[in-house]
């Protein structure tokens, strides 16, 4: 039990080819080394856990090497070795600058860069944490930085490159160290879980790794914790249980709830993720996760981007083969609104609930709607025009056909009556009816053409009073201007605000109004937006001939600044109790 040493020092690299994750910065460091080109300063920047430090010493180990291989590695069986592994050797020198950031630290490193090594070429200065240096610590190391002694090399390491000077990081050759990936970090816990004796399951390595945020670290620190949860054997569900991670399968099984349009399993289902003391945000991240998950899953080509076991990830292929993309975009945009809005919200378990909701009925609509109600599709408005002109002109035939029934049997009739006359009567009927050309058909002709004139006339009249323009009063304007403030897009929303607050005035041709503005950008965005105000109010109104005009506000009031004591004066001629008041206590203004 005392000799127990922690993973994360346990297993840190001593070779170049160990370290985990930053292969193309090892590889120049090496050729570095074996072509002899060693800068003077180096600058190692990057997040906490990814191996700074670790190269560093490395670095410093290989470069003082006696023996160096042929792959650039150093022998570790030379005496500068082996001093560095037992950590005894005087040609390495840490600093810790979140400690050690004044002044005098930095002229004590400076008195030690004088001294040459004893046994190897360099003495490497490393400085963890540079950033933490003062001001003037910076400026008392910028000339030893810039030409230090030929067996002198420093390097610094960081957390935050932003915070270095600029003069400091010139003077310095730049290595960027990155996030290790959830593989990379996967395997190397596999090999500690090996050396150490321990079973594990792959599913519970990637928990720990997506944990870890890409720091070797961290990873190792979290692998010792959950290995002394489990007790030698390292399962998925002992290991989120133990990180508090919420499982998979809520979000695969909420996922066939809302493919099915379940709403009351979904909230149940929620109401068990809130019981176990997860957040509703945290829940609501992880769901946008898996959703994008599911998307990548489609694609043979973007499976990859899954960082999760094999068998996770064949559970998204099958998933994701019942997922329409339509769907899993509007799922992904409710989550991300959920997610912008959930810290302002005052409610927030209504607003994860009523995403859920919607997300459940995104699967029954066909249409690329919102999900809250079915897309309406309009027809078009010249197919409608076409439609109910063939309407009329068919109804026209109708009624054409009818006439030319009607004078066909008052001709036959007129005929059966002339057959039926004597021949006298006949022959005066026939004069008669020859008189100036006159003859039945023609003047049931005349009369269904008169007939069709006057229907006409009457259509005529009907539209003309309905093109009339209807007469309104100023609270009519009001409400319509109002109502279009109200309707402008969230873009005009300032002008949405300064109409509101306008007051449209009536003038007395009925038909003109003035809008009355307070500046002139105002004024001038009004004036921009006129046509589409007047169109607006033509059909609101029904009247075309309603005219918008504007005009500067005039200041008339002309007020000037009184002094305390005109004030009283004015106060006390207005009010006899106020004087009374001011002589009986013998007051004055001080």
């Amino acid at each position: 039990m005392d000799n127990y040493i922690v993973s994360a020092r346990k297993y840190r690299p001593m070779t170049f080819d160990s370290v985990v994750g930053q292969g193309a910065l090892t590889v120049t460091l090496k050729n570095a080394i074996q072509s002899g080109r060693l800068a003077h300063a180096y600058l190692f920047c990057g997040p906490r856990g990814v191996g700074k430090t670790t190269c560093a010493r490395i670095f410093a180990k290989t470069i003082n090497c006696l023996n160096p291989q042929p792959n650039g590695e150093a022998c570790g069986e030379c005496e500068s070795c082996k001093a560095f592994n037992e950590q005894r050797s005087y040609n390495i020198h840490e600093l810790d600058a979140a400690s050690n950031n004044s002044v005098e630290d930095i002229r004590q490193l400076i008195e030690q860069v004088r001294i040459p090594p004893q046994i190897g070429k360099y003495k490497v200065f490393i400085i963890d944490e540079v950033h933490m240096l003062s001001q003037a610590a910076f400026n008392a190391f910028l000339k030893t930085l810039e030409e230090p002694p030929h067996h002198a090399i420093f390097i610094l390491a960081t957390t935050e490159k932003h915070k270095i000077l600029p003069t400091i990081m010139s003077r310095c050759q730049i290595y960027d160290f990155k996030r290790m990936g959830v593989n990379d970090i996967v395997g190397h816990l596999k090999n500690v879980a090996e050396k150490e004796g321990i079973t594990v399951e792959d599913a519970a390595l990637n928990i720990i790794a997506q944990k870890a945020d890409g720091g070797m670290r961290d990873a190792l620190s979290i692998f010792d914790q959950v290995a002394s949860f489990c007790g030698g054997n390292i399962t998925y569900q002992r290991t989120i249980e133990n990180l508090n991670v919420l499982d998979y399968d809520y979000y695969f099984r909420l996922t066939d709830f809302f493919l099915e349009g379940k709403i009351t399993e979904c909230m149940l289902t929620l109401n068990e993720i809130l019981s176990k003391g997860f957040e509703g945000q945290y829940f609501i991240t992880g769901l946008s996760s898996h959703f994008r998950n599911l998307l990548v899953s489609q694609d043979a080509q973007t499976v990859g981007l899954i960082e999760a076991s094999e068998e996770v990830r064949n559970r998204y292929k099958e998933q994701a083969k019942k997922c329409k993309p339509q769907f899993l975009f509007r799922a992904m945009k409710l989550a991300n609104d959920c997610d912008l809005n959930y810290k302002q919200s005052q409610n927030k378990r209504l607003l994860v609930e009523l995403t859920l909701i919607e997300m459940a009925q995104l699967s029954s609509d066909e249409g690329p709607s919102s999900g809250l109600c079915p897309t309406k599709i309009l027809k078009p408005i010249f197919t409608q025009l076409k439609q109910a002109a063939n309407s009329r002109q068919q109804t026209a035939d109708n009624g054409k056909r009818t006439a030319d029934n009607e004078r066909q049997a008052t001709d036959d009739r007129q005929q059966t009556t002339d057959n039926r006359q004597p021949a006298s009567n006949k022959t005066a009927s026939l004069s008669h009816r020859g008189l100036g050309g006159f003859s039945l058909r023609r003047a049931a002709a005349a009369a269904t053409t008169n007939s069709g004139q006057q229907v006409t006339d009457n259509n005529q009249q009907t539209a003309t009073s309905t093109a009339k323009d209807m007469p309104f009063d100023g609270n009519s304007l009001t409400v319509a201007w109002r109502k279009f403030a109200s309707d402008l897009p969230q873009e005009d929303i300032a002008m949405s605000h300064q109409m509101d607050n306008m007051e449209p005035m009536l003038q007395e041709d009925g038909k003109t109004f003035l809008v009355i503005v307070d500046n002139p950008s105002v004024q001038h965005e009004l004036v921009k937006m006129q046509a589409r105000i007047e169109a607006y109010l033509h059909e609101k109104l029904q009247n075309n001939s309603v005219k918008m005009t504007t005009r500067l506000r005039e200041v008339t009031d002309k007020h000037r600044a009184y002094s305390r004591k005109e004030v009283l004066s004015m106060m006390l001629e207005q009010s006899e109790a106020l004087r009374k008041l001011k002589e009986e206590f013998e007051l004055e203004l001080t």
